[in-house]
């Protein structure tokens, strides 16, 4: 007579075909307390708060996981915390009042947004130098990459543009118009298009790397609220390239946009004051930076559901998952 699995049995059986879900370290600047504050992915649990510069923002990471750059905007510099004892084992010449910045794809150049002086600084990591300072539109701030490093896109949220630059001069090769306040820039994983949100201006423009000319702008409603209360800031497209997530400020949810059609498909409740994004490296998960609740959001990519919200630090503004 064949034996019946006990619930307890059967549930350990499936949890060990299945296996336990992979544990990625993330890290989230706190721009109120200046502090970086340590989540396991796996357990969604505060592992340790850390000390750091003032007014932390950009927050990014080797390509090998071992060092964190981080912007202390009012301290005019850029820290590097050792990954391994989470302390600060040195700086980087930033520029005044860094924002953003975006790592190369060789990890050898960082581009930092200096705010104040309306420049882009371009850093090289190894040697600790400023390499060139190129000339932007007024306050720039977001800052993004071509897959093949080759082009660089700056947005200055006074002037309203999205400034094409090539790595390889440090020269501007287009300057394109987009709405009100652009806060971020991101290229789809195949370099053909980048997304440039504008916070005020309350669209995400889509363009074209090639032609360099917007061909869309996608716009945002959401039932029961403002449209002035909706203000993208930062965006995440998959490494597929089919939906992109685009974090809208004080409405406090996360647009799922389809990359193909350029339609909202959902919008994901999560915190006060949704900021930036980060994808877990194994894309199962993204989360949202809330500043004004306190808190970050883990959402399921699967079903475009929120799992988890976890309170950090004061503000918190930039995020980053360890790359393995």
């Amino acid at each position: 007579m064949r034996r019946r699995l006990s619930i307890a049995a059967a549930t350990a059986t499936l949890a060990l075909t299945v296996g336990p879900a992979s544990a990625y370290s993330v890290y989230v600047s706190n721009e109120k307390d200046n502090t970086i504050t340590v989540v396991d992915s796996a357990t969604m649990q505060v592992v340790k708060s850390v000390n750091v510069g003032q007014r932390p923002r950009g927050i990014t990471i080797s390509h090998d996981g071992k060092l964190i750059y981080l912007c202390a905007s009012d301290d005019d510099t850029i820290e590097i915390i050792d990954t391994a004892t989470l302390e600060i084992i040195g700086t980087l010449p930033s520029g005044p009042d860094p924002e953003l910045f975006v790592l190369s794809p060789d990890g050898t150049r960082l581009y930092v947004a200096n705010e104040d002086d309306n420049l882009v600084t371009v850093i090289d990591v190894q040697g600790k130098s400023v390499l060139a300072e190129i000339p932007v539109g007024v306050e720039p701030e977001g800052m993004g990459i071509s897959p093949d490093g080759k082009t660089l896109v700056n947005t200055s949220e006074t002037t309203n543009m999205a400034h094409f630059v090539d790595t390889a001069t440090h020269e501007i090769t287009d300057n394109v118009l987009v709405d009100s306040r652009p806060r971020f820039a991101e290229f789809k994983p195949d370099g053909s298009e980048v997304w440039v949100s504008a916070e005020i201006g309350g669209t995400v423009s889509v363009i074209d790397n090639k032609s360099r000319e917007v061909k869309h702008k996608i716009t945002f409603k959401i039932p029961g609220l403002r449209t002035e209360s909706i203000q993208p800031v930062g965006i995440r497209i998959t490494a597929d390239g089919k939906k992109a997530y685009v974090a809208l400020g004080p409405a406090n949810h996360v647009a799922v946009v389809n990359t193909e059609t350029y339609e909202v498909e959902k919008y994901i409740l999560v915190g006060q004051r949704v900021w930036q994004l980060a994808f877990t490296p194994d894309q199962k998960t993204i989360i949202s930076t809330n500043g004004v609740s306190n808190d970050i959001t883990f959402i399921d990519v699967a079903t475009d559901e929120p799992i988890q919200s976890v309170t950090v630090g004061a503000l918190p503004w930039g995020i980053v998952v360890s790359p393995n």
